[in-house]
């Protein structure tokens, strides 16, 4: 574990430009729906790649996709739970309230305004849906779990990781034909802000924590040579 989780700090300044650039995306979506929800400015956009999708589909990519639909929502759940557990374990608490905090906080936010907008998913989608299409709380969760996890990690692989999951996603909800596109774009922008913001609220204390908490392990494997070597 010591190995595996490297957090980085994060700069106020940068975070917080490039976070409120992604709420004013989410706002400029939000503010659109509510002044037409059923054709709002953006909706010929969402209905060329809707036709796009319906177009693309086969027996391969369908199973592929019905995975991901399970994945998405009750799996990224139970690895966000399995994570804080595992940071537990290993005498992070700090990091595991961020991340639990993380993930609870998208959900909130992500089902109160499904139920704010109540923008109809698409008419023929492949899978059950719930109430409301905006934002797409697949993408979100999935977007929050994977962020998690790069902060936590602080390796370029897992960055990449989460860019490629997350559209992934994205192109899993329209392929399934359960949202539309711009649904999925308001999720990720959703969960992309939310979390780095949290960071910086969670950073400093996070990364001493692991600092000290890697000391302590490396300090008590040491011992553990020395009994070894004295036993011997």
């Amino acid at each position: 574990m010591i190995r595996v989780l490297s957090p980085r700090r994060f700069s106020p300044g940068r975070t917080v430009a490039a976070c409120t650039v992604l709420l004013t995306l989410v706002v400029v979506l939000v503010g659109s729906l509510l002044a037409d929800v059923a054709d709002p400015a953006f909706q010929g956009l969402d209905d060329g790649w809707y036709s796009l999708m319906a177009t693309s589909h086969s027996p391969f990519w369908d199973s592929v996709n019905g995975l991901l639909n399970l994945a998405g929502y009750q799996g990224i759940l139970v690895l966000h739970v399995l994570l804080a557990a595992a940071l537990l374990v290993r005498r992070r608490p700090q990091a595991a309230i961020f991340t639990a905090v993380a993930g609870a906080v998208v959900i909130l936010l992500t089902q109160l305004l499904k139920a704010g907008i109540l923008r109809a998913h698409p008419d023929t989608p492949v899978v059950l849906t719930d109430t409301g299409s905006y934002p797409s709380g697949h993408v979100a969760t999935t977007a929050a779990f994977l962020l998690v996890l790069a902060i936590l990690a602080g390796r370029a692989w897992v960055w990449a990781l989460a860019v490629l999951g997350s559209i992934t996603m994205m192109v899993s909800r329209t392929y399934l034909q359960a949202q539309w596109l711009m649904d999925t774009a308001g999720g990720l922008c959703l969960a992309a802000a939310v979390v780095p913001l949290l960071w910086l609220a969670y950073q400093n204390i996070c990364i001493q924590e692991n600092i000290d908490s890697g000391r302590l392990l490396t300090w008590k494997a040491r011992a553990s040579r020395r009994r070894r070597a004295a036993e011997q």
